[in-house]
């Protein structure tokens, strides 16, 4: 039996304008097929396992001729596979999505449709620019930028283009643009027409010119404007001076700042909102994944078997708690079976994963890391009994160490591995380089490690202020020879991003 080809819109940019029924054919999809233009966190709903084939074009450079990606398509299917093709803005407007839908029709293959907000309206509003207002606009068109180059001749209607609606918008057209504004000009249209290029639009970097319809061409070339962009023309961009809500990013103290999260993509989400919010431009580049344990949880599954033995459970980080309980839940056992246990908790955010599950920790150190928690524990902790730390695979061995010392009894449980993520770093390598990455964030050791790996250079840094999350995460900068800008007062994710924020306000370049 054939599978299932959804053709999904991922929206204009941001990706935060996906729809629901998108985010719900990513979780379920075997194969996805995604272009240059969707957002790569978008992905994150993709199941885990499934397969990740990039299809992205830029201007004379295609990864895949759109006939094979068409086929590629249907061949998927055809083994029974559930495929979304992921497309930004909307399918179907110069999406392409009519060719893929056609070829899958002829061969027999199942699809839907699933709509995503396009550009074509959502970037000026977030210019500040409705494309029709009952007072200035009652009409708009939507023109593509380049037509089909293998056409023998254009297919586009100058003479009634240019004066048909009182607002075009133009998309994929920053390339063409001193033909587009030509053509609309020689066939009527007044040079005088106010216009707009939006580039980056909704996402933090977006930026906007307001021109007329005679300069921009040359006011795009002065200002070395590149794709991807669009074109609005017509008086509705006259009403941005009043409507540019989204400018008001520039009050907020990351507004124009790029920085970088090194976090595992699924605990990246956390980091990047804060940091958002606060008007930054952020990019992901996951330092590391979290794997099974190299025992296949062998060593965690004999101890949840005598759980009742031990005295104390403390969990170090709430990938630890997650795993653990995991666990617990696929031995036919719950947190009933933890009764008569102490907890102890290094972090607020390990302590409200606990409370997630039910359990309230008795210990959360003040200082967020093992130190803390071995001199909480020395009153506590009578010698003989048991402890159990569900944990990375690598980890310091201080805590374990310290305990022992004070006469406890000590199982130390791999419940997930750190490991190098698989990730192309050939784009932040370029941004290091230039010195257009303003702050590094690093939330432990393995993602300092990890990083320096994946981008082959620790003095690509050089250029960029590192924040660390808690002096053990600094001392590992040291090590590899990256001097760190600043660390919060308290070893939380949120402080972290307001310390970035700081930095930013006093004035670090």
């Amino acid at each position: 039996m054939p599978g299932m080809v959804f053709l999904v819109g991922a929206g204009p940019g941001d990706y935060r304008l996906i729809t629901l029924k998108a985010v719900e054919c990513l979780k379920k999809a075997d194969v996805v097929v995604y272009d240059r233009l969707a957002d790569d966190r978008i992905l994150r709903w993709a199941k885990n396992d499934a397969e990740m084939i990039y299809v992205g074009k830029a201007s004379a450079n295609h990864t895949m001729k759109q006939g094979d990606i068409n086929q590629l398509l249907a061949d998927k299917a055809k083994e029974g596979k559930c495929v979304v093709r992921l497309k930004g803005g909307d399918p179907f407007v110069f999406g392409r999505g009519g060719e893929e839908a056609l070829l899958l029709k002829e061969q027999g293959v199942p699809f839907e449709i699933v709509p995503g907000v396009t550009s074509a309206i959502s970037v000026p509003a977030y210019a500040g620019i409705p494309v029709t207002h009952r007072a200035v606009a009652t009409s708009f068109a939507v023109v593509t930028g380049h037509e089909d180059p293998t056409k023998v001749e254009s297919s586009m209607r100058w003479d009634k283009l240019a004066t048909a609606t009182d607002t075009l918008v133009f998309l994929m057209g920053v390339e063409n643009l001193p033909y587009i504004t030509k053509q609309l000009v020689d066939n009527g249209r007044a040079a005088d027409t106010p216009a707009a290029v939006i580039r980056w639009g909704t996402k933090p970097e977006q930026r906007t010119m307001v021109t007329t319809l005679g300069s921009a061409a040359d006011d795009v070339k002065r200002k070395g404007i590149k794709p991807p962009a669009i074109f609005i023309v017509g008086n509705v961009v006259k009403l941005r001076d009043e409507l540019a809500w989204f400018d008001a990013l520039e009050n907020r103290p990351l507004f124009g700042k790029t920085v970088l999260v090194t976090r595992s993509r699924p605990q990246a989400s956390k980091m990047t909102e804060k940091l958002e919010t606060m008007g930054a431009r952020v990019i992901e580049l996951p330092a590391i994944r979290i794997d099974d344990p190299a025992d296949n949880y062998e060593a965690v599954d004999a101890a949840i078997s005598l759980i009742a033995s031990y005295d104390w459970l403390i969990f170090t980080s709430v990938n630890g708690v997650d795993r653990f309980f995991d666990r617990l839940f696929a031995a036919n056992k719950d947190a009933r079976d933890l009764t008569g246990a102490h907890f102890a908790a290094i972090g607020k955010a390990t302590a409200d994963r606990l409370k997630k599950y039910g359990i309230l920790a008795d210990i959360v150190p003040k200082e967020y890391r093992a130190e803390g928690v071995i001199e909480a524990l020395k009153n506590e902790l009578a010698p003989g009994e048991r402890v159990l730390i569900p944990r990375a695979q690598e980890a310091r061995e201080i805590l374990p160490e310290s305990l022992r010392e004070y006469g406890a009894i000590v199982d130390v449980v791999p419940v997930y591995e750190t490991k190098e993520a698989d990730v192309d770093p050939a784009e932040v390598k370029k941004m290091l380089a230039a010195g257009e990455v303003d702050f590094a964030t690093f939330a432990s050791g393995s993602t300092v490690r990890n990083l320096v790996k994946i981008i082959g250079d620790a003095s690509l840094l050089k250029k960029t202020k590192v924040v660390a999350i808690g002096p053990i995460t600094a001392d590992t900068c040291k090590e590899l020879g990256i001097a760190v800008e600043a660390m919060p007062d308290e070893y939380t994710i949120n402080a972290l991003a307001e310390t970035v924020a700081r930095l930013a306000c006093e004035g670090v370049k």
